[in-house]
């Protein structure tokens, strides 16, 4: 098929960024989703766009392709009907492309604006290309989870931020500035995080929550005390989580949106069951549904939360469940999480598969949980295994061991386990 392409300038933009179709299809679709878009472009899209049958892409598809490409959608080989002016502006005339190569090989993009060619005063319109810039990271985050060059290119973003703040052209657009920094800041410690490096993910998230306050931002306040709470996870530091989740939600945007307090109170239920309040742990989860139930899901907000919703509140209820003894409520719960979990978010869906292999494991099914575990294989297949998905693995592993020892599942999945592990 892709020998009988007939648009070459997108073939072409493919193979310098190295997506093949499926790959580009999530990751348009990624970006649609962090812009509070359905994300439906499928591998039958790319292929349209690929022959010619769709010459002319919807533009928020445009808009997408443009974000990722870095460059205008008649640049792509797209061609506009006659007459029809085109509707979406290209971001990528400050844009610059970091390349950096995966695990697998694979070449992936990140665009963040540039500090040449931008005008000597910055003022809205750059806040905005920023934030595109932002967005795009977001959307490969999902794609494929963090990692080093994705933390590199936040950073980058971050300091861009900060510089530009000495041509701002109002005070207003200094805070802003000091907004965006804070969250490319927050980007690159979540990465960290998601790569299980907890000092470099200390260190920036010190960073991000100095940056939140000059920018008098709770949004972005909130961002950094929910990835506290987790990185405190993380280290096992049950009750250094619970206070960062605790702080969350004190942040004055969950008094003005119920669903940033819903975040709040669910990271707050899985702090108490790690540290074995089962009675705190289910009365947080019973804040976090209520305030869920409050929120207007369909509210504009910044790309970093859109992870956050029905799916993954119920994913973060199998956690709870789990951890405090109830396996069946955490399978059930996490069943809810996978058919909700839209299909594009590799990561997500198959840490859930993992909690999930887990909870069938925790009820003494190890020949069902072992043919889950092996799945997340499956899903993950070509895309990187982040550190914190890795450790989660291990976790299976070790607990399959003690309750199934002998077990020829056990034999067969620790076989295929360490394949995995040998080929990464």
């Amino acid at each position: 098929m892709d020998g009988r392409a007939v648009n070459q300038h997108l073939r072409e933009r493919m193979d310098e960024f190295g997506f093949q179709q499926t790959e580009l299809a999530d990751a348009v679709s990624n970006h649609l989703v962090a812009h509070g878009h359905p994300g439906t472009v499928s591998d039958r899209t790319i292929r349209h766009w690929l022959t010619g049958k769709t010459r002319w892409p919807h533009p928020r598809q445009r808009a997408a392709l443009e974000a990722l490409f870095g460059c205008t959608a008649e640049e792509l080989g797209f061609v506009p009907p006659a007459g029809r002016d085109r509707t979406t502006t290209p971001e990528s005339s400050v844009l610059r492309r970091t390349f950096f190569t995966s695990a697998s090989g694979t070449a992936a993009a990140i665009a963040v604006p540039r500090l040449t060619d931008r005008p000597t005063t910055v003022g809205t319109s750059d806040v905005i290309e920023l934030r595109n810039g932002l967005d795009a990271l977001m959307a490969l985050d999902a794609h494929r989870g963090g990692h080093e060059a994705l933390e590199s290119a936040a950073l980058t973003g971050a300091r861009r931020a900060l510089d530009m703040q000495r041509h701002a052209a109002s005070a207003r657009i200094r805070q802003r500035l000091f907004t965006v920094a804070a969250d490319y800041t927050a980007t690159a410690a979540w990465s960290a995080i998601d790569a299980r490096q907890s000092d470099r993910a200390q260190q920036h998230l010190d960073h991000a929550l100095y940056l939140a306050g000059m920018a008098k931002d709770p949004v972005a306040e909130i961002r950094v005390w929910n990835s506290y709470a987790m990185l405190a996870h993380q280290r096992k530091e049950h009750t250094k989580a619970v206070d960062a989740a605790q702080a969350a939600g004190a942040c004055p945007i969950t008094r003005r949106d119920p669903f940033y307090g819903s975040l709040a109170h669910a990271r707050t239920a899985v702090g108490h069951a790690t540290r074995g309040d089962h009675q705190a742990a289910i009365r947080s989860l019973g804040h976090a549904e209520t305030a869920l139930g409050k929120a207007d899901l369909t509210a504009p907000r910044p790309s970093w939360v859109t992870f956050y919703g029905p799916a993954e509140l119920a994913a973060l209820t199998a956690i709870v469940r789990d951890r405090i003894g109830h396996p069946r409520e955490a399978e059930a719960a996490s069943h809810r999480a996978l058919a909700s979990i839209p299909r594009q978010f590799h990561r997500n869906r198959a840490l859930a598969t993992c909690r999930l292999a887990l909870a069938q494991l925790h009820q003494r099914d190890a020949e069902q949980a072992c043919a889950t575990a092996s799945s997340v294989f499956d899903q993950m297949s070509g895309y990187p295994i982040p550190g914190r998905m890795r450790s989660l693995l291990g976790d299976f592993y070790r607990d399959l061991l003690t309750l199934a020892p002998d077990t020829s599942a056990t034999r067969e999945w620790g076989d295929r386990y360490r394949h995995e592990w040998s080929r990464a």
